[in-house]
């Protein structure tokens, strides 16, 4: 989990360097064992909760514990570290390399492996777009397995910056260490904000936040209406950056752009370059939906278990679909496999989500294709609702009518007290039936 065990463990095999593969906490002992033996580690670090889980690992593998009550005879990166050479090390011969691993909300969850990058370009584009600054107070609660809580870790040790960490997300815990070391960024995922706006209001009337000047998302779409109820909460300090595991960095909207339309993706950064494409490979036009295609240095260089993202020269697929606005911006119109065709009409959830996310009365929605025997494919979406009583499937279905053609009405709508998640906020709709 997020503690100094996981930065000591990562810079120590920097330092080596070797190949550290970061794993999700939310593995089961099947699927761990499944990447184990796909990726073929020599040595697993986990914490000592997660001891049930490594039943079916080899035992030719070693086990180092790095946080929690070990057993009797265990090693431990404490013991380690009390047990090594201070003296200078040699430069490794090889430079280090890092393995992050996919989702997998649309099936096993992939290696993608990249070295460092060359220079300072990337990171330089995301310091463009995000006024972080060196010396500041990052409380980082995405989790630092994933992506996006672990390019924080880097920026945070290239400013020089004190980096806060948690084990576990708790909503009232991060604001209260937001307030405790006067925090100038939160670093976090969607769902982590809108736990934190659904606290009771005398909860959180008690956080002050004031010397917030940042809260940067990524790892799953941002609502719309989550957008504005933050801004309004706690100011204009919300950095929404759209990418993935592949590309690193695709786009960002900063709070100018999220106040124009909180449904943005903004606009790439610098040294970010974008295309939309049709399936013959041609630029799509202003307004079109293409595939949605990224160029930068921070690319992945492929999956550690064989194959690749499509590529069309310096440009990576990201595997999703979007389209331009009349200004320039980025809009995200869902995943390239997730359109479906519904009497005849191309059909992509991700709009239908956005709209009826906005929705007054609603927390969160999922929306996908199932199979009709009238229209080929239709769309059925899962709504949490705020409010039980001021929302029926009529309602939801008459809102959507109002505001997209009607074809892209859902046929059945579902209420749910939450949605099934992943570890950095995804919803996993292969769970919802």
């Amino acid at each position: 989990r997020n503690h100094r065990g996981f930065i000591e463990a990562n810079l120590a095999a920097s330092k080596l360097g070797a190949t550290a593969l970061l794993l999700n906490t939310m593995f089961s002992g099947p699927q761990l064992a499944e990447v184990v033996e796909r990726e073929g580690p020599r040595l697993l670090i986990h914490d000592a909760e997660f001891a049930g889980l490594l039943g079916e690992v080899p035992p030719d593998v070693t086990r180092v514990v790095a946080w929690g009550d070990a057993e009797p005879e265990t090693l431990t990166l404490d013991l380690l570290m009390a047990s090594a050479d201070d003296g200078a090390l040699d430069a490794p011969g090889t430079d280090a390399r890092f393995i992050i691993l996919t989702s997998g909300t649309t099936g096993a969850p992939k290696g993608a492996q990249r070295s460092s990058p060359e220079g300072l370009g990337g990171l330089a584009g995301l310091l463009d777009a995000i006024p972080h600054r060196a010396g500041e107070t990052m409380v980082v609660a995405a989790p630092l397995f994933h992506s996006w809580g672990f390019i924080h870790l880097v920026v945070g040790l290239t400013l020089g910056a004190t980096v806060v960490l948690e084990g576990r997300f708790d909503p009232a815990r991060t604001m209260k260490l937001i307030d405790r070391h006067d925090a100038d960024v939160l670093v976090a995922v969607p769902v982590m904000l809108q736990r934190i706006l659904d606290l009771p209001p005398e909860e959180s009337l008690r956080f002050r936040a004031d010397n917030l000047k940042i809260t940067t998302l990524s790892g799953s779409a941002l609502p719309g209406g989550l957008a504005t109820r933050w801004m309004e909460r706690y100011g204009d300090n919300l950095y929404s950056l759209y990418g993935s595991t592949e590309v690193a960095f695709a786009s960002i909207a900063g709070p100018e752009e999220l106040h124009k339309d909180p449904t943005t993706a903004g606009h790439p950064p610098r040294g970010t370059e974008l295309r939309l494409l049709d399936e013959s490979g041609e630029r799509v036009r202003t307004g079109e939906t293409g595939r949605i295609f990224v160029s930068n240095n921070m690319s992945f260089e492929g999956y550690t278990g064989g194959g690749d993202k499509e590529r069309i020269g310096s440009f990576t697929a990201t595997g999703d679909v979007g389209h331009f606005g009349p200004e320039g911006m980025l809009y995200i119109d869902g995943r390239d496999d997730e359109m479906i065709v519904s009497g005849g009409e191309n059909v992509f959830p991700g709009e239908v989500e956005d709209l009826i996310a906005g929705h007054e009365h609603v927390i969160e929605v999922a929306v996908r294709g199932v199979d009709d025997e009238q229209f080929g494919q239709v769309l059925k979406a899962w709504v949490v609702p705020s409010d039980p009583g001021a929302l029926d499937e009529a309602r939801i279905k008459a809102f959507v009518r109002q505001n997209l053609a009607s074809f892209k009405t859902p046929k059945e709508v579902v209420f749910m007290d939450e949605l099934p998640r992943n570890a950095t906020g995804k919803i996993l709709k292969r769970a919802l039936e």
